[in-house]
């Protein structure tokens, strides 16, 4: 039996894997056009349907759902020659389809968590890609 005092996970907050689903179709769909993340992802996504089935894993993991992703994320980005301003571009993009998709709580965790994943992101880079980011 769950407390009634915790709050709901983030996942159920949000409406669950279709609500998550569709605003990563909204955001990365702004991402596909974006000047700055747009060509790194052509070059390295093919299928965009099955990556936005991944994705949509990830975050259901990550916002405290189902636990679908088993890949090593932080990884992948390592060899894409990622720079601070692609960073901001997608926490950009990030922000504002949270604040347009979801009620203000959840926007805002939302985005709090992907500050934090992109954060420990760049370290990782920084230590095994040889990337450009400051020390945290």
């Amino acid at each position: 039996m769950t407390d009634p005092a915790l709050p709901a996970p983030l996942f159920d907050r949000l409406g669950g894997r279709p609500r998550l689903l569709q605003m990563l179709r909204y955001f990365y769909a702004d991402v596909r056009q974006h000047q700055e993340i747009a060509p790194i992802f052509a070059a390295h996504i093919h299928d965009w349907p099955a990556h936005l089935e991944k994705i949509a894993d990830f975050w259901s993991g990550a916002t405290g759902g189902p636990a679908r992703y088993a890949g090593p994320m932080p990884f992948k980005h390592v060899s894409l020659g990622l720079e601070e301003r692609h960073f901001a571009a997608w926490l950009g993009l990030w922000a504002r389809h949270c604040r347009a998709h979801l009620p203000a709580r959840e926007a805002g965790e939302l985005i709090a968590l992907a500050e934090g994943i992109g954060q420990r992101l760049r370290q990782i880079i920084t230590l095994h890609g040889g990337g450009k980011f400051p020390p945290a």
